[in-house]
């Protein structure tokens, strides 16, 4: 019989931290809220110079709003919490790919990683649950400290770690945060069908975050033995699951198996995942290496983006040149599909924003605009109104192909800015 040492008060935590502590918080609902309490109210006392690093926090807390000057939130993707502290100037904000997170939090001293789990089973194991992203690759590394819950669900893959291996742990019964798929309206779901026409059966498919994305993988129920190898597993993909479409017996990289780095859905995804053995949680550096995914054949990467202007250049973290998300694996999916044997990427986007008053196809980007998919790297562009194929075109060809699916109501004056620049 293993061993397991006792849970203890989730305050305990307090003894591994120091000043000048960097610690490492899972994204959403692997963040474990009450050894955070904890620290706030640490940091509310002697704490001095701590740092939390996190992507896409999904609780508020009062050190975002600057409450606690030594406790500092440094952002690796904005989230609707975060997002109006970083304009604030409470929160910071690190650019990077999505794959690249663990190499760069490799770069931090004094490293403490606090990370929701479930309870421990009966070998003394604990899984990451919902995440293993950018903090799995840390285990057996630096000092854990881990919230076991009661409402995590134990899923497979990379993303366990033996209680001996923890500095502390403690135990809490808190319902996960659900977090429903977008709904696509009218124009998302002819958006969706433009791609869904193009993936072939066989096809190993990554979907990113939104409603045209979410419509994807709903227009997929016609297809057969499909491969997912994405960051994010949503809603979506269970019913592709109990369907029989997504099968995963030609993927390259982990026949059979779901691969994902992180889970974020309703309790019903949370439910399909627990002890789930086709569905692995892998660590980010690994699941959004472009190495990686590009030995998969047929790979198809779909992720939405908000302005993409002639040159093929897609802002998909800014809006007018003023931040709003980051970069996530959008860049990382992109690339390792350029170089998939039959693979394919696809930016998503409706044709206008503002009821229609401004054009998403842009002669150029607004000025501040931080480009997520660079022209090089960019393939196909899907409005409602069709389907731009740049990759290998020239700038000329590019421009016409993007002004012919951009709305109606705007391709005059489109042509005309071309013709001003001279690329028409």
């Amino acid at each position: 019989m293993t061993t397991i040492p006792a849970a203890g008060p989730a305050d305990a935590v307090v003894s591994l931290l120091a000043p000048g502590a960097a610690l490492i918080v899972p994204l959403a609902n692997g963040e474990p809220v009450e050894v955070l309490d904890a620290v706030e109210a640490a940091a509310a006392g002697w704490l001095d110079g701590v740092t939390v690093h996190q992507m896409h926090a999904l609780h508020d807390r009062p050190y975002l709003y600057g409450h606690h000057p030594g406790l500092r939130h440094v952002s690796y993707f904005l989230s609707h919490i975060t997002r109006p502290r970083f304009h604030d100037g409470t929160v910071d904000l690190v650019p990077c790919n999505f794959s690249e997170v663990p190499t760069l939090l490799r770069r931090l001293e004094r490293p403490v990683v606090v990370a929701a789990t479930t309870p421990p089973d009966r070998h003394g194991y604990v899984s990451l649950g919902t995440n293993c992203d950018y903090v799995a690759p840390f285990i057996g590394k630096v000092p854990f400290f881990v919230e076991a819950n009661r409402q995590m669900p134990r899923t497979m893959g990379r993303n366990s770690i033996h209680l001996s291996q923890v500095e502390g742990w403690c135990e809490v019964d808190r319902p996960l945060l659900d977090v429903p798929p977008a709904v696509p309206d009218e124009v998302d779901q002819r958006i969706a069908d433009l791609v869904v026409e193009r993936i072939p059966d066989r096809a190993c498919v990554q979907a990113g975050i939104g409603s045209i994305p979410n419509g994807i993988l709903t227009a997929l129920s016609g297809h057969r033995d499909l491969g997912i190898h994405t960051e994010l597993l949503s809603d979506g993909v269970i019913d592709l699951v109990e369907r029989g479409v997504v099968t995963g017996v030609h993927k390259v990289r982990r026949p059979g198996k779901v691969v994902g780095t992180f889970a974020l859905g309703t309790r019903r995804l949370y439910d399909f995942l627990d002890g789930n053995p086709a569905v692995e949680l892998l660590p980010v550096d690994w699941v959004n290496d472009p190495r990686v995914i590009a030995q998969e054949r047929g790979f198809v990467s779909v992720n939405a983006t908000l302005q993409v202007d002639f040159l093929g250049q897609a802002a998909s973290e800014t809006i007018g040149g003023r931040y709003w998300s980051g970069s996530g694996g959008q860049a990382d999916f992109a690339r390792g599909a350029m170089y998939s044997d039959g693979g394919q990427g696809f930016l998503v986007l409706p044709s206008t924003a503002a009821e229609g008053r401004v054009s998403r196809i842009v002669p150029r980007l607004p000025e501040g605009s931080a480009v997520t998919t660079i022209k090089n790297s960019v393939d196909k562009v899907v409005t409602e109104h069709g389907v731009a194929e740049l990759r290998g075109r020239t700038i000329r060809e590019r421009t016409h192909a993007l002004v012919s699916i951009a709305s109606p109501a705007f391709r005059d004056e489109l042509e005309s800015a071309a013709r001003t620049i001279g690329w028409w």
